[in-house]
């Protein structure tokens, strides 16, 4: 994970950086690899698929962990597809191909001027409730017990309407 964000960071190909045999087997060469990762540099549109990709895989995973049951963590997840897609919305709108390390989703369709509507920034407002409940174990414990099956499903409706509307938007 480490990795991915300081290739994320840098602008750089994370699949081509892993890829090279030189970087892998030989970090004591820094000039090669210098030279190498210039080379990988992405465009805009590279990063906002990197961005939306990647917030498809998660919406995935949020799948899987409702079907296990999982439904924190689901909405953890669920969370961590709107600010993916927020930030390919920031990554769009700036000129800066790195969108900042911040979780608000709110904050972030704001900074890139983005209006989904009063009624959807109030869901959102209560929503980022659930960027905290994945990263703090004692924030966890607080919010477990409202995060029913239904409470989820629930609120998984809202978000893949906004979802969907983030997406097309791109």
């Amino acid at each position: 994970m480490f990795l991915l964000v300081r290739e994320l960071r840098y602008g750089r190909c994370l699949n081509c950086w892993q890829n090279s045999k030189e970087t892998t087997k030989n970090f004591a060469n820094q000039r090669k690899i210098r030279n190498f990762a210039k080379n990988c540099v992405m465009t805009k549109e590279e990063h906002i698929k990197f961005w939306t990709d990647t917030a498809e895989k998660d919406w995935n995973a949020v799948e899987n962990l409702v079907a296990s049951k999982n439904y924190l963590h689901a909405l953890f997840f669920a969370h961590l597809v709107l600010e993916k897609l927020t930030k390919a919305h920031w990554v769009k709108t700036h000129q800066d191909n790195v969108p900042p390390r911040v979780h608000n989703v709110i904050w972030l369709l704001e900074q890139s001027n983005v209006d989904l509507g009063e009624e959807t920034m109030d869901f959102l407002d209560g929503f980022n409730t659930f960027q905290l409940s994945g990263r703090y174990p004692d924030y966890q414990n607080k919010i477990y017990k409202m995060c029913t099956k239904e409470f989820t499903e629930t609120q998984l409706e809202k978000v893949k309407e906004i979802k969907q509307c983030l997406t097309e938007m791109l």
